[in-house]
């Protein structure tokens, strides 16, 4: 997935380098998405998510379940605090957790880390740079607002 983005517009236009042989199902799935996260993201919503075999989405732990919380209930366009979501979790009193949840995330923008923000409303750090991080809010904030979510 190759992206371009334009400073005084702030669209982002894309294009998927497909090769040419046959994709497995779970990666096409992958791909499918994520072109519509950045193409058509009203489309995302109706889009199965793709299967995840990471052991770390497998094991019954906090982790998974802040991740699967973050997954399921923070939308696009939306942000959540640490706290927030820990007590989505399950736990509001473990906003340090779900940090350490956060920077273990192995499938980042599909399950959409960037959306957990400090309670300051601040963006906070993020695994592949906090650039990446304010470019993937503002995406969003800028999709949600051209487009009835």
């Amino acid at each position: 997935l190759s992206l371009s983005h334009s400073r005084a517009e702030s669209s982002a236009a894309c294009e998927v380098c497909e090769g040419t042989e046959e994709m497995p199902e779970p990666l096409k799935q992958c791909t499918d998405w994520l072109r519509a996260y950045f193409c058509e993201p009203a489309r995302t919503a109706s889009l199965p998510v793709p299967p995840f075999h990471h052991p770390l989405l497998q094991q019954d732990s906090f982790t998974r379940q802040v991740l699967w919380t973050l997954l399921r209930a923070v939308k696009f366009g939306e942000a959540v605090s640490y706290k927030q979501l820990a007590d989505l979790a399950g736990n509001g009193r473990a906003a340090r957790a779900v940090g350490g949840a956060m920077r273990s995330n192995p499938i980042p923008i599909i399950i959409p880390c960037h959306r957990v923000i400090l309670s300051s409303g601040r963006s906070g750090n993020y695994g592949g740079g906090n650039l990446m991080k304010e470019w993937l809010l503002s995406h969003e904030k800028l999709q949600k607002e051209k487009a009835a979510f």
